[in-house]
């Protein structure tokens, strides 16, 4: 693959809720020609909430039409799993025009650094306003994944609810710091909020200087499943990976032809994440976040 109009597209800078990031970039189709991406900002304690900004893709270059002047709600209430903040990393539409945001909470700990569980968010007004399904995880901890079950993208195919997300239950230290591992895996649903306890790994750690890998973006393209993912990497954080597969459930990692590091300099220099493509008049267009995990916000790359 080769990637061209590399360039940063927008990174918050206003004030309380949204002070800074625009974490995870999850885009969907609101009409031929625009989307709506769903981000997540920080604040001043950097806790990050879930908001959007829309885009027009008319033009060579993306532009931005509209953004999210609050969010969608607030963080959990004091002692729940989304407490310190929530981000966005999947949005589907069911066929009675309900929409299912899936996110991430973050809750801060004691004898660890942080557990990540996924919660749902649903509209029933075409993605105006969002109302959590409920104050506690629909993945929540078990005993195969007690620390996280994050990042999830989710599918809706013939009936079934397809999730790829990221799960682990080990820690390592990492230059005196704790840092998770975690694999990607694969778990299907029949209503979108009731989940097995334990998924398959799709996508696993195959080097020694991997220990984790960030949300999943599968796509399907000529009969084929694409997924585009970071992984983590001891000493330099995120890189990009890519792997192929005829399911969707059994994958080949083929990250060499992914072909995207790092920029010589500025916002992406550091580390590149949270791939998330769409495809708009032949062309694929490929959001993603650079330094600090979508602290200096995100852009756009488009594959020649």
């Amino acid at each position: 693959m080769q990637w061209k109009n590399r360039s940063l597209l927008y990174n918050a800078t206003g004030l309380g809720w949204n002070c800074s990031a625009a974490m995870i970039p999850t885009p969907e189709y609101i009409d031929d020609n625009t989307l709506r991406i769903y981000i997540s900002s920080c604040d001043s304690f950097n806790r990050s909430r879930i908001s959007y900004l829309e885009c027009l893709l008319q033009n060579d270059t993306p532009q931005i039409v509209k953004i999210g002047d609050r969010p969608f709600f607030e963080i959990g209430e004091r002692g729940t799993f989304d407490d310190n903040g929530c981000v966005a990393t999947s949005i589907i539409t069911l066929q009675n025009g309900w929409k299912y945001l899936y996110y991430v909470g973050f809750e801060l700990c004691t004898n660890i650094r942080y557990r990540l569980f996924i919660g749902l968010a649903i509209s029933n007004d075409g993605g105006k306003s969002f109302q959590r399904y409920s104050n506690t995880p629909i993945l929540d901890r078990t005993d195969q994944e007690p620390y996280f079950r994050c990042g999830p993208y989710v599918s809706l195919e013939a009936g079934t609810f397809r999730m790829w997300y990221v799960a682990g239950n080990e820690w390592i230290e990492i230059d005196g710091k704790s840092m998770p591992i975690y694999r990607i895996k694969y778990l299907e649903s029949k209503d979108g909020i009731h989940w097995g306890d334990c998924g398959k790994v799709c996508i696993d750690i195959e080097a020694p200087e991997e220990h984790g890998f960030g949300r999943p973006y599968v796509i399907r393209d000529a009969g084929v499943y694409k997924m585009f993912y970071s992984k983590r990497i001891k000493h330099l954080g995120y890189r990009m990976g890519y792997a192929e597969s005829k399911d969707g459930i059994d994958w080949v990692r083929k990250d060499s032809l992914m072909n995207f590091e790092p920029s010589g300099n500025g916002w992406d220099s550091e580390m590149v994440c949270y791939p998330a493509l769409v495809k708009h008049d032949n062309r694929w267009i490929m959001f993603y976040n650079g330094n600090g995990f979508g602290k200096t916000g995100f852009g756009y790359a488009e594959l020649q």
